[in-house]
């Protein structure tokens, strides 16, 4: 369709470039130019138009052109580009909110009963990814078609067989895979079972909090500028032996007056409300010589660093969360975003000597760490009293 729009403007005369870009472009082996060398020579008044070279796409007639960028290195040059008749992202699910930013202004061209089109084509991932926010807003210019396999007229048998063993065999992953749903476990994720079970269970579903008791925040500390990891809290409240999950919350690269606000404006006064901190949380920030621990005691929170577990804590935190899973309820639609990220969770792995690495740092880590927090809290709590289940007095619990 690229092509297509190409051969409609330059038959007007209409000169200007047909953009591609995907998140990541290394080079042109990770581009779209081999998909669109294809297209255009499947179709013969296409080829005719077309000259197709080894690294480059361009009209006879001079007018249309091709390029191909990468949006997450290469957005200053993206805007200096000129007469971008349509620029089609692909693989568009991992493009952030700042690049989305930079290319509206950069499409401006317009002419006679035409204007400069942004495409994005993606597969569903995430509900919280830049894309699904970008395209579903109420801009009135702005239209989705959905397409699957079922749309596909040359649908080949071979895959209609893989469709049908992913179906019988990984029915976890089918809805993502094949009917174009969000992806709720991933392969390999250190809780896809944990999280079936309370899906089927039904544990997974409206909740409202006890007013009598009061409210436990386990964070996770982010720091500030774009590049920050995320500061991320679960919001609980332990019941008896049951744990409930009532809210998440996540920010990238604010400072701690953005989340304290997010909390007082969600009625976790320092009242009624319990924060628990990792340990780096009692560490002075290098500016301004304050700690987290001891800005938020300064507003009144009551306040518990958890001390170092040591060398191999994130796993520690992964067994400690399993344990604890049965007995955890979530609030549907409040914990939405941190259970997405509990579902991506997953171990880094070397292919070459089939070793596990660790946990995959990447922007589910936060949520699974402060997830991984409140486990080993809870499994502390007895029910009555805290510290009593695995002798554990330096965590300090209340």
């Amino acid at each position: 369709m690229t092509a297509v729009y190409g051969y409609r403007y330059g038959m007007q005369g209409v000169r200007g470039q047909i953009l591609c870009a995907r998140h990541h472009l290394n080079s042109l082996e990770d581009s779209s130019l081999e998909e669109c060398k294809r297209a255009i020579e499947e179709e013969p008044w296409l080829s005719d138009y077309y000259e197709i070279g080894e690294t480059y796409i361009r009209s006879r007639d001079g007018n249309i052109w091709y390029t191909f960028a990468g949006l997450n290195s290469n957005l200053g040059s993206i805007k200096s580009k000129g007469r971008i008749l349509v620029c089609w992202v692909d693989e568009a699910e991992p493009v952030t909110e700042t690049a989305f930013t930079t290319l509206g202004p950069t499409l401006r061209e317009e002419g006679e009963d035409w204007n400069a089109e942004l495409w994005l084509t993606w597969n569903r991932r995430r509900r919280t990814a830049a894309v699904e926010r970008y395209a579903h807003s109420r801009d009135p210019l702005i239209k989705i078609v959905e397409l699957n396999w079922r749309d596909n007229p040359k649908f080949p048998d071979r895959l209609e067989r893989e469709r049908q063993r992913d179906l019988a065999e990984r029915p976890e992953q089918y809805a993502h895979i094949w009917e174009g749903d969000y992806e709720e476990f991933r392969e390999g994720a250190y809780y896809t079972k944990q999280l079936l079970e309370a899906k089927e269970q039904r544990r997974i579903g409206r909740l409202a909090p006890d007013p009598l008791m009061k409210k436990r925040l386990f964070c996770d500390i982010g720091g500030t500028g774009r590049n920050a990891d995320a500061f991320a809290i679960w919001v609980a409240q332990f019941v008896g032996m049951e744990i409930r999950a009532l809210d998440y919350y996540e920010s990238v690269g604010q400072p701690l007056a953005t989340h304290v606000e997010w909390m007082r404006a969600n009625g976790y006064e320092p009242k009624d409300a319990q924060i628990w901190l990792p340990h780096d949380g009692a560490n002075n920030d290098k500016v301004f010589s304050v700690s987290h621990e001891s800005a938020l005691r300064s507003i009144g929170y009551d306040v518990t660093v958890i001390p170092n577990q040591g060398k191999g804590a994130a796993l520690q935190r992964i067994e400690a969360a399993r344990r604890v899973f049965p007995r955890v309820w979530f609030d549907e639609q409040k914990t939405q975003a941190g259970r997405e990220a509990l579902a991506e969770y997953h171990e880094k792995r070397d292919e070459a000597r089939r070793i596990g690495l660790g946990p995959e740092h990447n922007w589910a880590s936060h949520g699974a760490d402060a997830f991984g927090l409140m486990a080993v809290v809870a499994s502390n709590y007895t029910g009555e009293t805290w510290g009593a289940a695995l002798n554990y007095p330096t965590l300090g619990l209340k």
